[in-house]
């Protein structure tokens, strides 16, 4: 898989967010060594891009650094903790919902409509990683939209949650629930945004 000629931070982005996308969708095993060697030949670039993308995902909680046995995939986290993080998300997007939903425009409706698109191809085909990556997609969005300063945050909260993402084929679910987002956004029903929110992220 050889990416684009674009800038190192770009790069970056891309390999963080296509791991990140594959290990959210079980493509990588509990414990799985993660190698810099293998994935710069994969990706086809230097081992610099790859070390920045793996740190990354090791602030995330995707990845995590044993001793004596370098970079491996993360476990999902222990049910308590996932309660928490559950709320926390639902808390937080509720929250960048009321901060952005009045703000947004047709542009911003175009925007989330293509990424349901793209959501709705990957159901159709199966394909994994892409629904994770096409799932996250739709809420940084949100997130982003209304403050770029939490989009951090709420990444490492959700790449944790989502490391057991046990509705992974529930693909009509997945469909339906991001369409009844996508529609009350484009509504500006903020509280029917945010019941749709809170019903998808479980």
């Amino acid at each position: 898989m050889q990416l684009a000629e674009q800038s190192v931070r770009s790069v970056r982005e891309q390999i963080v967010d296509t791991l990140r996308a594959e290990v959210l969708a079980g493509a990588w095993s509990n414990h799985a060594p993660v190698r810099e060697q293998a994935l710069a030949e994969r990706f086809g670039v230097s081992r610099g891009p790859i070390r920045d993308a793996l740190q990354e995902l090791s602030r995330e909680g995707v990845l995590v650094y044993r001793q004596n046995k370098g970079v491996r995939v993360n476990t999902p986290p222990a049910e308590a903790e996932r309660q928490l993080l559950q709320a926390m998300r639902r808390e937080m997007e509720s929250f960048c919902l009321s901060q952005c939903i009045d703000q947004l425009t047709p542009t911003d409706d175009e925007q989330l409509a293509d990424i349901l698109a793209e959501l709705t191809r990957a159901c159709d085909s199966g394909d994994l990683s892409s629904i994770a990556d096409c799932d996250l997609a739709m809420h940084r969005y949100l997130v982003r939209s209304a403050s770029s300063e939490l989009e951090a945050i709420w990444q490492s909260i959700t790449s944790r949650l989502l490391m057991d993402y046990s509705r992974i084929d529930r693909f009509d679910q997945i469909v339906s629930e991001h369409e009844a987002i996508v529609e009350a956004v484009k509504q500006r029903d903020l509280k029917s945004a945010q019941q749709a929110i809170n019903a998808n992220i479980i």
